[in-house]
Order: structure tokens, then sequence, then C-alpha cells
């Protein structure tokens, strides 16, 4: 067992005339168990009262119950000089320094170290409240930990994912050292077998190490048991990938939600066409972004490629125009605007810093704002700012549909007065968009291949007998032949089969479904709006457009009607419509028709 002495450098000057620390020299913690076992006890962590919390991700300065201290740290801080004035200042407050007075600790010991705050009062607290010893072995160095994360995002991004899942677990009144590593591909959570070798120590010692490296983070260090938010930037095939990082504490440990946005690529934006969005909804986009003031809005899900489409657009603005953003964080790059990150929780001196922000954007002189997310007041009164200021404002929202967008605006939450909403030019396009994947243009199978059975979207297999009356139903309620629709392969080919991805088998890439509102030539959706009525508006336009057919012009495309025409083109297999959009079933009963009732 380590026993530190109690003698005390004579001076200041003694320290700090030495030569540099031997890094050797320091006593090597080779776990967890060293640490529960060192005498004296650790008793307490000073680093709040030395004003050195940012720190605790290297160094923690530690005191022992005989009241000597010494410093822990990780091997490349442990002999900088910022070791050696944490240790000068505590020797000129009157701390006896621990003989010997610096410990080389793994990162994720360092972790249980910084976690240890000074509310600690009784003698061996510490030593009560360490963790299990699955953490004791983990003892893999910081680069080898940095190799199992670089080896992950490489993973995520080659496969095209778009976020990578984490879940470090330990189900409660369990020993089990259990981890899991997934991926979000395509909008399906896949967990690799390849993965499955890492285990819940190894995966909390690669984030406590990862933590160190994020940026906007709260919190000086990786702690399991709080949510946690920040950034991070890395490089893929010489690309740079921003991650977005969200945690959070569960009842049997920390989920880790990482966000992969290709800086590099999201360079040469997308066009809309490439995207998913049809030739009319283009013209309608590019109209509404020629009229002077007034917001463009996107809704949808989480995940839904919202902020790509808001890159892509802002992007093909024009050169002579000022463009600004204002975003929490800046996600992608787009050449020529002047972009900005702010990065706010609930702190109320933050959400000061956001309005000053505010205030110095409104007098910028600028054509055109992206306004990252509408999610709260500070975004609604932002919004209200710049969009009543003559600019035009792209933003992004939450909301289930398009119609949706203004009653969401106007919710508790956001608090944009109706009248607001209702002043002409305020609402120039109102989007909702989601991401279907398509079909595997070499292996797609006709859909009379259901009449054999086939998975419903949730999961359950029916029989032929069940998928004949849906195509009766679906072929009578748009009046439709459904024989050009092909449905996905699950044996996949040689074009669409990927190791570790085989329940995408069948798929190609995803496209963008979207619904499209143009309020200021719709003026029956502003009166819906006036008169809390979006949803019989909503109604009455549904039943319009399956009287007179999708092929109909004139008429608003419900994003249902969009999902439709892609799948008779053969991009999208019709049962994802109801994974992705809506039930037929619950359709019919908007529409106020009877058409697929009774079905099993």
């Amino acid at each position: 067992m380590n026993k530190p002495g109690t003698a005390r450098k004579s001076s200041v000057s003694s320290m700090t005339n030495a030569r540099r620390f031997d890094v050797s020299q320091a006593v090597a913690m080779t776990d967890l168990q060293a640490l529960a076992d060192i005498e004296p006890h650790l008793h307490e962590n000073l680093n709040a009262l030395f004003g050195a919390q940012k720190l605790s991700a290297r160094l923690c300065l530690m005191q022992f119950t005989n009241r000597s201290v010494a410093l822990f740290g990780l091997a490349d801080y442990i002999g900088s000089d910022v070791a050696d004035t944490l240790l000068q200042q505590a020797d000129r407050k009157g701390y006896r320094l621990a003989q010997p007075s610096r410990y080389v600790v793994d990162p994720g010991g360092l972790v249980v170290l910084a976690r240890y705050a000074s509310s600690a009062s009784a003698p061996g607290l510490l030593q009560e409240a360490l963790p299990s010893t699955d953490w004791a072995s983990t003892r893999q160095s910081r680069s080898a930990l940095t190799d199992i994360f670089q080896d992950l995002l490489v993973w995520g991004v080659r496969h095209g994912a778009s976020d990578i899942h984490i879940n470090p677990r330990q189900p409660e009144g369990t020993t089990i050292n259990s981890g899991q590593v997934c991926f979000t591909v395509q909008g399906r959570y896949v967990c690799p077998q390849v993965f499955h070798h890492l285990d819940r120590a190894t995966l909390l010692a690669m984030l406590a190490v990862i933590w160190m490296d994020v940026q906007g983070g709260n919190g000086a260090v990786f702690d399991p048991t709080i949510e946690q938010q920040g950034r991070l930037l890395r490089q893929v095939d010489n690309q740079p990938i921003l991650l977005r990082w969200a945690s959070l504490a569960a009842d049997d440990g920390p989920s880790i939600c990482l966000r992969l946005l290709d800086r590099h690529l999201q360079q040469q934006h997308q066009s809309l066409g490439t995207l998913g969005y049809r030739a009319a909804q283009i013209t309608l986009i590019e109209r509404a972004m020629l009229s002077e003031g007034g917001a463009i809005i996107f809704a949808g899900r989480v995940g839904s490629g919202k902020s790509t489409t808001l890159a892509s657009l802002i992007a093909s603005l024009p050169r002579h125009r000022k463009v600004i953003t204002l975003e929490d964080p800046v996600e992608y790059h787009i050449p020529g605007a002047i972009q900005n990150s702010v990065v706010r929780t609930l702190d109320v001196s933050e959400s000061n810093a956001y309005a000053a922000k505010l205030r110095t954007l409104k007098r910028s002189a600028m054509h055109d704002v992206l306004l990252g997310e509408i999610r709260d007041r500070d975004t609604g009164q932002a919004f209200m700012d710049l969009a009543g200021s003559g600019v035009n404002v792209y933003t992004t929202l939450h909301a289930p549909s398009a119609p949706a967008i203004p009653h969401r605006l106007a919710s508790d939450f956001i608090g944009v007065p109706i009248d607001f909403l209702l002043t002409p030019g305020s609402l120039q396009l109102l989007v909702y968009q989601t991401l279907i994947p398509t079909l595997c243009a070499h292996c797609a199978l006709s859909v009379n291949h259901l009449q054999q059975g086939g998975l419903r979207a949730d999961g359950r297999q029916m029989p032929g007998a069940y998928w004949s009356r849906w195509l009766t139903a679906l072929g009578e309620g748009y009046q439709i032949d459904g024989a050009s629709l092909r449905i996905r392969n699950p044996q996949g080919c040689r074009h669409c089969q990927r190791p570790g991805l085989e329940p995408l088998a069948g798929y190609g890439a995803r496209t963008v479904v979207a619904e499209l509102i143009e309020p200021t030539l719709q003026t029956d959706f502003l009166t819906a709006i006036q008169h809390n009525q979006t949803r019989q508006w909503q109604r009455d336009q549904q039943q319009q457009r399956l009287a007179a057919g999708l092929e109909a012009t004139g008429l608003w495309h419900s994003i249902m009607d969009e999902a439709v025409l892609k799948a008779l083109q053969g991009e999208i297999d019709p049962r994802d419509i109801e994974r992705y959009v809506l039930p037929f079933d619950a359709l019919w009963s908007l529409s106020g028709g009877h058409a697929g009732q009774g079905r099993d």
C-alpha cells in the first residue's frame, strides 16, 4: 500500500527553483482498487477550493484523512507547469504536501476523483463510494481508448450513420459488466456484432477520455450521473466530422448519443432535387425565397433532415446578400455566411447573453438570418424580432405537420402571438418533411409478392389475404392502380448488402418526403389559424385531394400524398409510408372516408 508522509516543503522557492519534476517518480495507481487501498485514505477533492474545476479532467488536488495533500493526474499532465503551480498554491496556503505528492491515475480513476466533491465529511467516504471492480479492470492507456472511439466513429461515418449510441449499463442489483454500441443508419437502430466485445468498463473509461476534448460542455469531467451536452471535432478519412454529445443519466447507467455531422461534405450542399423535393415543390420554395422579409420554417421529427435542407437553402443564396446564422451550435459550414454558435442552458446569465447577441445581430444590416431551432421563449422572441424587422428568417421547429406549425409557435412553450403570425408576410412558407428509405433499384420486388404474406410496419408477419385487402383499400382510397408499386427485398443483393447492416438489406439511401403550405397564397389557411380550425382545414383539403386524385393540380398535397406519389414511382416501399408518415387507416379516418375499414 502507498503511505503518504506528512513532510512539508520548507518553502515555495525550494519548489520553484527545483528542476522540472521527473514523471517517472510519480506513483502509478494501476486501478481503482489501488485508490481504495491507499493509506491514509483519500478524504476530499480540493479543486473547487483552488478554483481549478476546469482542470478536473486532467488533474485533481486531493486531501488525505491526515490533512496532507497530493496531486492525482493523467501521465501527460502530472509533471506539467500547471501541476507545479497547483502544488505551489497549496504550499502557500499552508497545506502539508504528502510524500510522495504526485500520483498518476488512468481516466476512469480521475473521473471518480473529480466527482468526489468537497461535500465529503466522513473519513474514508471515498472508499465507500468507489464503484464496483468492473471499473478497476479498465487499464487501457488514453491512446488506446482514443483509438477505440476512433474505430466507432470511422465505422459510423463509412456506413452513413447519423448517430452513435453508447450505452454502458449495469442493471440494478446485478454485477453485470455490459456495454452496447449502436448506430442510427437510415433511421434504423442497429448494433453491429463487431463492437459487442466492448464492455461497460471500457466504454466508461473511453467516454471519460473523449469528454476531455468536448467544447461547450457542462462539467469539467464526464459524469455518468447527470445529463451533459457539448460538441467535439474529429476527422475521418481527412474530413472534419462534428459530433454533438448528449448524455442521458438512465437508471442502469448513462446513455450517450453522438450526432454525426460531416462538415466537409456539407460544403458541397446537395440540391433540393437531390434531397428528394419534387420540381413543383422546388419552384414554390424558390418563389418564397424571392420575397423580402418573413419566415421560411422547416418542421419535422428529430433526425428528419431539417438542418441539412436549411443549410442547402442558405448556401444557394446569392453572394450579394449578407447572411448571418445564430445556431446552437453551428452544425454545417455554409460558404459566405457569418456563423455564430450560441450554446444555451437554463442558466439566466446565458439567457441574457443570448438576448445581447440578438440585439447586436439586429444592428448588423443583414439580408438573411438562419435562426437554428425555435424551441422556447428566448428563440420565440428572437423569431418575432427578426421576422418583424424585414429580414428573411430561415429556421426549424419540432411540429407534427406543416398545418401545426403556427399552433406550435403560439404554444405556451414558445409564446409567439397568433396576431403576429396572421400579419401579412410574416409566414412565407411552412414545410414539414421526413426521411424515408429508398428501395434498392437492383433487387426491389413487385408488390405482388405480398400475396404470399409479408411483414407489416410494426414487424408483424401478415398473411396474403391481409395484404390483398390492404392493397385494395389503398387503390380505392387514392384511385390508383397499384401494379407499379414495389417492395423491399429483405434478402438484398450485392448492391445493398453490407456487413453488420443486415436489417437494411434491400434499401438504398433515404429521400425527403415533404408537404408545403404558402400562407400568402393560401389565405383560407390563415383564416383557419385565426379561428383555430387548422385541423378542419387539413381534413377539407385531404377530402378534396382524395376526390380529385393525385394528379389533379391546384390543390394542396399532404405529406401522405407526396409519399404515395414516390411509392407509385417505385422509389419507396408503401409499407414504409405507414412507418414513417401515417397508417393508411388513420388517413381514411381523417378524410371521413371508409376505405380500408374492417381490415384485420
